[in-house]
């Protein structure tokens, strides 16, 4: 495998602009002339919409802008592609990220792409959810597994520390996950049940079920939503997390909701948004879902109406970050987090607090109805 030193990025095939390795580390970015004139910034503060050529920093992406970052896969996906990396005799280690982009080609998460395309294994056969679940655990035991190629066919593009595979349900994309190393037995079940509080508790979710298991209580699968129904089908919908926008990695811990709150009314210029974070951060502090970090809050484009919007919620569950404490304080607080520190949040950002006040009570109300059990 040859290695990549220039790419160029698309958008529904049209070429946003071309990355070009410079200085043998560093993915140097410059918009297309084309897609000045009639596209969007694909990243409004690290690369507003001008002719220039845009230079990253190292860290904390190897060299990438936080937006192409974003569509390497992290956690699981890239255990499959140093293992079949490995399998194929070459060294991960020395395998660059613009060449990590183009393994990714089409296949990412959001709506970007990447052109060359490396193709390392394209495999088309059916397993069981009960087989998937015991080859992922396999291989996360360093155990060798027959199917490497099929669960790199599958959620080699993926995100997250959990086993998962993408496949299509009804013609629609759906993601599934499978239990990891250090997971309890009833993780699916877990995080369907997180989510079905969380719409109860007005937060976005996209569809959401818990698919059949013999050897547990289920596994969690959600429609993707990064996709969306469109002219002859499903189209993919931009996207970038917190982290990329921040140019700031989700393995730290240094996000707090008072800045999150703050970037998402800069970005959205919507107040309503920073109530659907108002709300996502009330579930997070009282379901205990510490695992709050960067990637885990992300904005979608709205083509149409050419604005940004917080995606639904996505990985509810229960969970610890460092320390124990949240990945992302609230108004400072990580370790334990209560009712006025919620509220100082949204009297820094301008919400009504008497509006506040009772949508925390609610949201508390309900976790404490809904998922007792469980924390």
């Amino acid at each position: 495998m040859n290695r990549v030193d220039k790419l160029t990025v698309f958008y529904h095939g049209q070429p946003v602009g071309d990355m070009v390795l410079a200085d043998n580390r560093l993915a140097a970015f410059e918009y297309n002339k084309n897609w000045l004139l009639d596209g969007f910034s694909i990243s409004p503060f690290s690369l507003p919409l001008e002719k220039k050529v845009f230079m990253p920093k190292y860290d904390p992406f190897e060299g990438l802008f936080g937006v192409f970052a974003d569509s390497l896969p992290d956690g699981w996906g890239r255990l499959l592609v140093d293992r079949l990396l490995r399998k194929k005799g070459m060294d991960p280690a020395r395998v660059g990220v613009l060449t990590r982009l183009a393994i990714v080609g089409e296949a990412g998460m959001g709506a970007l792409s990447y052109t060359p395309t490396v193709l390392l294994e394209n495999v088309e056969k059916n397993l069981s959810y009960d087989e998937i679940s015991t080859e992922c655990k396999k291989l996360l035991q360093e155990e060798m597994t027959d199917e490497l190629d099929f669960l790199f066919a599958k959620g080699g593009s993926s995100g997250g520390a959990r086993p998962k595979i993408m496949t299509t349900i009804d013609g629609e994309p759906w993601l599934i996950k499978f239990p990891s190393t250090y997971d309890r037995k009833n993780i699916g079940e877990l995080e369907y049940k997180y989510a079905l509080c969380a719409k109860k508790c007005g937060i976005q979710m996209a569809a959401t079920k818990l698919f059949p298991s013999s050897k547990c209580s289920g596994y969690f699968g959600t429609k993707r939503f990064d996709f969306i129904e469109g002219e002859g089908g499903m189209v993919r919908v931009h996207m970038v997390s917190a982290s990329g926008l921040l140019e700031t990695s989700h393995r730290i811990p240094n996000l707090d909701y008072d800045l999150l709150m703050k970037l998402t009314l800069k970005l959205t210029r919507d107040m309503e948004e920073c109530k659907k974070l108002f709300r996502l951060m009330c579930f997070n502090v009282f379901a205990h879902n510490r695992d709050d970090h960067s990637k885990n809050f992300t904005y979608i484009y709205v083509e149409p109406e050419k604005r940004w919007a917080l995606s639904p919620a996505y990985d509810l569950t229960y969970s610890n970050s460092i320390g124990g404490e949240h990945a992302t304080t609230v108004h400072g607080e990580g370790r334990d987090p209560g009712m006025a520190d919620i509220l100082e949040v949204a009297k820094t950002i301008g919400l009504n607090g008497q509006w506040a006040r009772a949508e925390a009570k609610l949201i508390k109300e309900t976790v404490f109805s809904e998922l007792k059990e469980y924390l």
